[in-house]
């Protein structure tokens, strides 16, 4: 797949610590020298373009196979390779089937052959009464596993309680691989109100379904001693609880997404259902907080939780939150929508680097890529932090045109994606697909 020995250089490139001047020499698909900047007279000189680390999404929903009406490998990897995704994470579901044995992985992995633009990993499903695959999973290659406890919404992936969690969480342990969870619980609620008012749904789902949650994956963490992994929070109302098990020394990370750091629920007009997710949006003061979360340390990553579908199940006509299918689509704008939003909370380069990269990376087990040093893979994304643009259909490279960020006006625009040393991206145009299936941790 790798080009010829070749040189880069850059007079901002993004180190784990720092960003500086430097020419990256890459061979064999990885960087083979890091050199000053300088130093190689014929290296393609990217001026003050920034060369990070391509972008590591772990929580992606392409749906492939099963639900291509949804979304699919093709779309998903050249919208991800457009915004600087070198590699993600496919989540166990909304496919058909779901990734919950071994047989629905070889059949995912089947159907990826030959039609992916970046590299993709796996993450296994934990359900009722799957215990007895998820050996055979991790076996097969899977990078971790993921359970809701909560109504997933769809039949075939059904809520995990503590009798679910805690084997397959001591089984998880054994292997050194996280358990990812959708921390909500549910409890009675009595909402009424108008269904295509944002507000009602979000008073129908309130940050103490998610620290109930959290309280359970907890106590299991610390029992099991398993990597726990807290996808998507939503709320700042639990950093404290979250940072004391931190703290603690307990095997724990959280992730939060795009959408909850950048849309407020203030700014959500009554009908507009694209913007409906689960755990919801929330308040401007609680984003705020979760920020704060980001840049204290308690949350380490930033995912896009790309979850699509077709279009007739958000409702827009009708504009019923209590009915429309909650997901987000944003993939390939996760790296300008953080970087513009984190202006306004002193984001630098080197932070944005390793929130989308190599903590996400970790958290997948892919420690030969996620940074810029030698010997890692050359994934890379070279991007003009500077220049502006208005988010388009024309710029949506996944199925379906449908986002809350249509008309946004973002800051860093995506020149190049390398991977492995081959550029995949170059504004605009796409190579043919070389991604590969990741399997295993490494």
């Amino acid at each position: 797949m790798a080009n010829d020995p070749y040189a880069i250089r850059s007079q901002r490139v993004v180190f784990y610590d720092s960003c500086r001047p430097a020419t990256l020499v890459i061979d064999d698909g990885k960087i083979d020298k890091i050199l000053e900047y300088d130093a190689v007279e014929t290296a393609q000189d990217l001026g003050e373009l920034v060369v990070s680390p391509g972008v590591v999404d772990p929580h992606v929903h392409i749906n492939d196979p099963g639900r291509t009406e949804w979304e699919t490998f093709p779309a998903a990897t050249k919208a991800a390779v457009s915004g600087g995704v070198t590699t993600l994470v496919d989540m166990p579901l909304n496919c058909l089937p779901v990734t919950t044995t071994p047989e629905a992985l070889s059949a995912k992995i089947l159907t990826a052959d030959g039609r992916l633009h970046c590299d993709v990993g796996y993450w296994a499903g934990v359900i009722p009464g799957n215990l007895a695959e998820l050996e055979s999973l991790i076996a097969a290659g899977v990078l971790g596993a993921k359970a809701f406890l909560v109504d997933s919404g769809i039949p075939e992936f059904p809520a995990s309680g503590r009798d679910v969690l805690e084997p397959a969480m001591q089984l998880l342990q054994k292997h050194g691989m996280p358990l990812l969870a959708h921390a909500e619980i549910e409890s009675d609620l009595d909402v009424t109100g108008d269904p295509t008012r944002y507000q009602t749904f979000l008073a129908s789902r309130p940050p103490e379904w998610e620290i109930e949650a959290i309280e359970l994956l907890l106590n299991l963490c610390d029992s099991t001693k398993c990597w726990t992994h807290i996808v998507h929070l939503a709320t700042q109302a639990a950093l404290p609880r979250l940072q004391a098990a931190i703290d603690a020394g307990q095997n724990l990370t959280v992730e939060t997404c795009a959408h909850y750091l950048t849309i407020d629920a203030e700014d959500i007009v009554d009908g507009a259902t694209q913007f409906k997710c689960c755990p919801p949006i929330r308040s401007a003061e609680n984003n705020a907080g979760l920020w704060q979360g980001l840049k204290d340390g308690t949350i380490s990553m930033v995912t896009t939780d790309h979850s699509p579908s077709d279009p007739a199940l958000k409702l827009l006509e009708e504009g019923n939150f209590m009915k429309a299918w909650g997901g987000i689509a944003s993939l390939g704008l996760e790296l300008p929508l953080i970087w513009t939003v984190g202006q306004s909370h002193d984001v630098s380069l080197v932070e944005l680097a390793q929130w989308l990269s190599t903590n996400t990376a970790r958290l997948a087990g892919l420690n030969d890529r996620g940074k810029i040093a030698v010997g890692k893979r050359a994934d890379l994304v070279v991007w003009d932090p500077d220049e502006s643009f208005r988010v388009a259909r024309n710029d949506l490279w996944f199925k379906h045109k449908l986002s809350p960020y249509l008309d946004r006006e973002l800051k860093g625009s995506v020149v190049q994606t390398i991977l492995a040393g081959e550029v995949v991206f170059d504004r605009g145009n796409f190579s043919e697909p070389s991604g590969q299936s990741v399997l295993g941790r490494r």
